[in-house]
């Protein structure tokens, strides 16, 4: 098992405890002061990555490049140096281990959309690894849409691997290639079929509205188990901005890749030990094939159950055949896993040019909006304890989230959208 240098996954204790909410005012983290923030980007930029690709790339260096790579995915660097470094990747591919590949991969799809186009086809020609088959397809796809393309990458999907109707990943890129362009132009079913479907579930409701474009910051409600929006001191809707992006950007069915849109369930709250997502309590979620049956339905259950089934149900009928919303039980099917809804200690700085700043990527979690005080080390701003404070606002710790894509507008969701929405529901009870 590699050891990076770098990492931002959490492994989630899975101990649902629920703990007396913390003051925002007492968060704290020194990982966040001004000093520390300096000396790691300093450390990221010349050791992690610029010595690294000075280095000659061989077994014993290889994961040190994976580690670089990993940094420059999380962190969206890119000049002259790094494209150097991820060039000489390409002459020693054939002779890395699946680790190396898969960050080096990775940090291309990240950073360099279209550049290094010419390097993956000669790639995918020769990749026999579904996952990093995988990768590669989303890239070409991205490079170039069209059907034509896409009948290409089908026709290499179905002579590299025969079985590829059985290996769930490669069953998601096919999927992906035939459909997703349809269902970025077509509108999801009825929202307010969701809001009144909650009645059936009986429980608390995350919904987490999102852009099919994930540059674009989406918001979050909370649905009582009443039925009603939680809200403001002053009346108003309490919405709540969240990033579904990851670093990499890539399509939901790859590890790291987007948030998938679909059914979680909540088990609780809890708190990281890990720096880059801070100290503010988070939402431990859990996805189809993660942990037991039970703990997902939060319910009651023997192997004589359709658990595909039993995930529909989660969903009112309109929206049972509607396939964005399977892309959960498909990730999990895949073998995605610990995709949580945290805050966020990175400097987000790193991200100033991009649209979702002043927010943070991660490694496919929901991640909010946390600014804190460099010289302090205390939180000034938390969009994550606002929405965490707001689903413990009536009594219990469970329940489910739903992330649902609502278009692919070039813009964050807006308070306006969400309000009409709920607006909408509320007349129509």
């Amino acid at each position: 098992m590699k050891k990076l240098l770098l990492s931002v996954t959490l492994v989630a204790s899975f101990a649902f405890t629920l703990m007396a909410q913390p003051k925002r005012e007492d968060i704290y983290s020194d990982f966040v002061l001004y000093q520390k923030r300096a000396a790691l980007e300093k450390d990221l930029r010349e050791r992690l990555i610029a010595k690294t690709f000075l280095m000659p790339l061989d077994s014993n260096t290889e994961y040190r490049y994976a580690s670089a790579c990993d940094a420059v995915t999380q962190f969206q660097f890119a000049n002259t140096d790094i494209q150097k470094g991820l060039s000489r990747l390409f002459a020693y591919y054939d002779s890395l281990e699946y680790d190396p590949k898969k960050s080096f991969l990775q940090a291309l799809y990240a950073t360099y959309p279209n550049q290094f186009k010419k390097n993956i086809q000669y790639i995918i020609e020769k990749e026999n690894d579904p996952k990093l088959f995988a990768i590669c397809g989303a890239y070409l796809y991205r490079c170039d849409p069209s059907v034509s393309n896409c009948n290409n990458l089908k026709m290499k999907l179905t002579e590299k691997f025969s079985g590829y109707d059985t290996i769930p990943v490669l069953q998601e890129l096919e999927k992906y290639l035939n459909y997703v362009h349809f269902f970025v132009h077509k509108s999801p079913p009825d929202i307010t079929q969701l809001f009144r479907y909650q009645k059936n579930i009986g429980k608390k409701i995350i919904y987490s509205f999102q852009r099919y474009d994930r540059d674009y910051t989406g918001l979050a409600v909370v649905q009582n188990a009443d039925g009603s929006f939680v809200r403001n001191g002053d009346g108003r809707l309490a919405v709540f901005p969240q990033l579904a992006r990851s670093g990499s950007n890539l399509p939901y069915f790859i590890s790291d890749g987007n948030t998938p849109q679909g059914v979680y369930s909540i088990q609780g709250i809890n708190v990281s030990h890990n720096n880059f997502i801070g100290p503010t309590p988070n939402l431990q979620l859990i996805i189809p094939f993660e942990g037991r049956w039970e703990k997902y339905f939060q319910a009651n259950w023997d192997a004589s159950q359709d658990s595909f089934l039993l995930y529909k149900k989660l969903l009112p009928p309109a929206w049972r055949n509607y396939a964005p919303m399977m892309e959960a039980w498909d990730a999990g099917r895949v073998g995605r896993s610990e995709i949580i809804a945290h805050g966020t200690a990175i400097d987000p700085e790193y991200y100033k040019q991009k649209p979702f700043y002043p927010l943070t990527p991660s490694q496919g979690c929901l991640t909010a909006k946390e600014i804190w005080n460099v010289t302090t080390g205390h939180l000034l701003v938390s969009e994550q304890l606002n929405l965490v404070s707001a689903f413990l606002s009536t009594p219990g710790a469970k329940g489910y989230l739903y992330v649902i894509n609502l278009d692919d507008q070039q813009k964050p969701v807006s308070r306006q959208e969400v309000e009409a929405l709920v607006k909408k529901f509320r007349i129509s009870r």
